[in-house]
């Protein structure tokens, strides 16, 4: 069983949505981050305000690093749904909750191999 056409279309449409919204989140840290001022270095400002920088564009770092991974996780959805094979778990093939799609519409396993998945990491 494959879902139906219109509701591949708004997932489809939900995913492009939210990469729009994290390229422009993106744009935004990128212009916010102290560290991307080139006259930053012939700066001499006091060292409390270098150290609240650092503490800020390392906040900032985290927060791109991770809106990245998102992006790649939505990208591959985005795959996923051309090739029609969205909504397989990557591991016993099933189809994949409805439930757990509709809140993490990225997943690539069912529950039941997610949790072995995470038993395993656990158990390591």
């Amino acid at each position: 069983m494959n879902f139906p056409l219109n509701v591949l279309k708004r997932i489809h449409e939900n995913l492009s949505r939210e990469k729009h919204k994290i390229n422009t989140t993106l744009s935004s840290l990128k212009a916010q981050d102290p560290f991307s001022d080139p006259d930053r270095l012939n700066d001499n400002a006091a060292s409390d305000t270098d150290a609240i920088e650092e503490i800020s564009h390392e906040r900032m770092e985290a927060l791109e690093k991770e809106l990245k991974r998102r992006m790649v996780d939505i990208e591959e959805a985005l795959e996923r749904i051309k090739k029609g094979t969205y909504g397989r778990c990557h591991s016993c093939k099933k189809m994949i909750e409805d439930e757990r799609l509709a809140i993490n519409p990225t997943a690539l396993y069912c529950v039941s191999c997610e949790r072995k998945r995470e038993s395993k990491v656990k158990g390591k």
